[in-house]
């Protein structure tokens, strides 16, 4: 059997998975902006899928100490991040009657139920319990998130490389319990100035990193003021608080001793 485009992509499978529920009272068909709201979180979900391939791989080459693989990784990531700020553009473009013409069949479901959302949260060290609560226990979503909750983030790994290279890295970081938020140490402040005044090399890792998280940083403003533009703080879908809880997600770093730092340069 030849492979082709569409078998190859799976085409068909893919266009067959867009099933609006809601129905125009006049016209007895689907809302015509469930559609966009369907394919845009889709993609989402898609842009979040390769976020995580690329983070895992991110991880495992900062770890080896392979800056180059590193460095370019970090740029496809932030590249990834600019479409998916993009989007909302496009989302952006249904006004807030077209979404309330099919909202109400949304039921119980919440972008809070985005698992692969807080898998990436968790990469980056944005770990909180509380999301795990989102998803039933002993589902394959729970479980993703905990097997993500168990593992070293990215600024774990941003520690070991710059040991792998002959930095002083405080041995608290270095085995500190992975679980817990990521805290400014003011040692490893330390060697972050010494590392930006005198090695080009990790310097250009931790610029990278502060536009990776600069950049989270407008996805998330972004999406909290569609959500706001959308049904200003109303509660969210499934329950959810809405713009008003997105709102304390916003200007908090999760690489806090890299923003430390610049006042000190």
């Amino acid at each position: 059997m030849n492979t082709t485009y569409g078998s190859y992509l799976q085409v068909p499978e893919l266009l067959s998975l867009q099933k609006p529920l809601s129905v125009h009272p006049e016209h007895k068909r689907p809302e015509h902006d469930e559609m966009l709201f369907i394919i845009i979180h889709q993609v989402y979900e898609l842009w979040f899928k390769q976020q995580l391939h690329e983070g895992d791989g991110l991880v495992r080459s900062l770890t080896a100490g392979d800056h180059v693989q590193a460095c370019s990784t970090l740029k496809r990531m932030l590249t990834i991040l600019k479409t998916m700020v993009q989007q909302i553009d496009v989302l952006e473009t249904m006004t807030p009657v077209s979404f309330l013409s099919f909202r109400s069949f949304l039921s119980s479901s919440s972008g809070f139920q985005s698992w692969q959302f807080r898998e990436f949260e968790f990469l980056l060290g944005n770990k909180n319990p509380r999301v795990l609560a989102h998803n039933p226990a002993g589902s394959s979503e729970h479980a993703a998130i905990a097997a993500r909750w168990e593992k070293p983030t990215l600024w774990d790994a941003f520690a070991q490389f710059l040991a792998g290279r002959g930095h002083a890295v405080p041995s608290e970081l270095l085995k500190r319990d992975v679980t817990q938020p990521i805290a400014e140490n003011a040692d490893f402040q330390n060697t972050l100035l010494e590392v930006y005044r005198g090695h080009p090399t990790e310097r250009s890792v931790c610029e990278l990193l502060v536009d990776l998280d600069e950049g989270v940083q407008e996805w998330r403003y972004r999406h909290v003021k569609m959500v706001e533009r959308t049904i200003g703080f109303k509660q969210g879908t499934g329950g959810s608080p809405g713009a008003a809880y997105l709102r304390t997600t916003l200007f908090a770093p999760l690489f806090p001793d890299l923003w430390a730092i610049r006042t000190r340069l």
